[in-house]
């Protein structure tokens, strides 16, 4: 059966996410054992060489687009990636997911402010519930503990989320121009330049790779391959043939799988201010989805073009 280019979009949101959801956890094990802009700067200079012969011949960008792509390259990586990391140093990293979900809410106003979607009243009022939620997990560790604990971890994960918004809109302005190798060569070689200087502040203090092993190899390797090379081609692929209003839907997936894997990973437990956040969360979806018409799985049957 051959699928239509939106079909094709909703498969590779739900693929991407999938990695995206296991990203917390593994990225959190690696961080144990490698700086974090280290790591960022490996996890997009890898996969912009293996792009590199493949968009050779399509690297040229017009003058007037070329403020979008700089915009794009620096939320979708330096800063997305910059405070991810930071948040996944000192916050449980099946947070990170829960909290990326308050994206639509965000992504919703952007959309309708910037990109002219219509946007329905249903996932507008979702949305708010689901940011409820995660208002209760980012203050987890002060409702639990009666400290502030990982509040500024999760913190740094809201802003990761807000760029991660923006990434979205204006992949949706430029991706149109170009092909999906094109734009995902320039947002990791351009990230990678940004990481450079950090990576090397990084390294007057320590011994960056003396120490390397298992955890930071397996961060580099995964974040490379998997969650740079395959999850962001897939994704900007997705974005060109999708409304962007409905990209944030798919981060449902994330917690789900961040949660299977930080349990044996890193021991991480969900908690019970957590599950109801979460219930809160996934409620504001349920509601935005009106009656699950966004359900990834429902759109791939459903659609028929």
């Amino acid at each position: 059966m051959k699928l239509s280019n939106h079909k094709k979009a909703i498969l590779a949101l739900i693929i991407a996410n999938f990695i995206w959801g296991a990203a917390s956890p593994i990225f959190k094990w690696s961080l144990t054992n490698i700086e974090p802009f280290t790591l960022a700067f490996f996890r997009f200079i890898i996969p912009a060489l293996i792009i590199f012969p493949f968009a050779i011949k399509n690297l040229s960008v017009k003058k007037e687009h070329w403020i979008n792509l700089l915009m794009l390259s620096f939320f979708a990586t330096t800063l997305n990636i910059s405070f991810f990391f930071l948040g996944l140093k000192t916050a449980p990293s099946i947070n990170a997911p829960i909290i990326a979900t308050a994206g639509p809410l965000f992504l919703l106003a952007s959309c309708f402010f910037i990109l002219k979607e219509k946007i329905k009243p249903k996932i507008i009022l979702g949305t708010l519930i689901g940011f409820m939620g995660v208002i209760l997990i980012i203050l987890q560790p002060l409702l639990e503990t009666g400290r502030d604990g990982a509040i500024m971890g999760n913190l740094f994960f809201i802003i990761a989320t807000l760029s991660g918004v923006l990434h979205a809109v204006f992949a949706k302005k430029i991706m149109p121009h170009y092909k999906v190798v094109t734009i995902t060569f320039w947002t990791f070689f351009i990230g990678s330049l940004t990481f450079t200087p950090l990576m090397i502040f990084e390294s007057q203090t320590k011994d960056l790779l003396a120490n390397l092993s298992v955890p930071g190899i397996s961060g580099i390797i995964f974040g490379a391959i998997f969650s740079s090379l395959i999850a962001y081609y897939l994704y900007h692929f997705a974005i060109k043939n999708i409304l962007a209003q409905e990209v944030g839907v798919f981060a449902y997936l994330d917690p789900i799988i961040a949660v299977i894997i930080a349990f044996p990973l890193l021991g991480e437990i969900p908690t019970p201010i957590y599950i109801i956040g979460s219930i809160f969360v996934f409620l504001g979806i349920f509601i935005a989805e009106g009656r699950i018409p966004y359900h990834p799985i429902y759109r791939l049957i459903k659609e028929r073009k």
